[in-house]
């Protein structure tokens, strides 16, 4: 049996794979879309997060008012009231709620970031709530960008 040894043209030959340059375009267009993706991602995580310390906040506030209703005084810490804080929040926040003397008597949540998110959230930073529902916020942004 004889083989044929004629060169065939480079048209004539069958593509296979990716050309070098084809795959550095890729790499290319693909690190442009992380560079523009991956901050707002941490963004969202960050808003996702203070979302969540906010929502513990809210429901240690309403513990504190029923707490005042049966017990004629606000709780002394989180623990009096019988709530423990979620892991959720427990990563990227401190929370603690201290009752006021008076008069007239009231409390104080506080949550206060630390680790990435004391780093990463320089908007908001420390989150208060009081008896009387006044908001507060550590950060640049206010209560207006903060407690939404």
């Amino acid at each position: 049996m004889k083989f044929n040894r004629q060169a065939t043209p480079c048209s004539a030959r069958k593509s296979r794979g990716f050309t070098l340059i084809e795959v550095m375009i890729v790499v290319v267009i693909l690190g442009f879309l992380a560079a523009i993706a991956y901050p707002s991602y941490q963004d969202y995580v960050i808003r996702g997060n203070r979302s969540a310390a906010q929502s513990f906040m809210l429901e240690a506030a309403s513990m504190q008012e029923r707490f005042l209703l049966d017990a004629r005084a606000y709780a002394a810490d989180i623990a009096a009231l019988g709530l423990s804080v979620p892991s959720s929040v427990s990563t990227n926040y401190t929370m603690t709620s201290a009752a006021t003397a008076g008069p007239p008597p009231g409390y104080t949540v506080t949550a206060t970031p630390i680790g990435n998110q004391l780093a990463k959230d320089t908007l908001c930073g420390t989150l208060t709530i009081n008896a009387t529902g006044t908001k507060t916020a550590s950060g640049s942004g206010g209560v207006s960008q903060c407690w939404k």
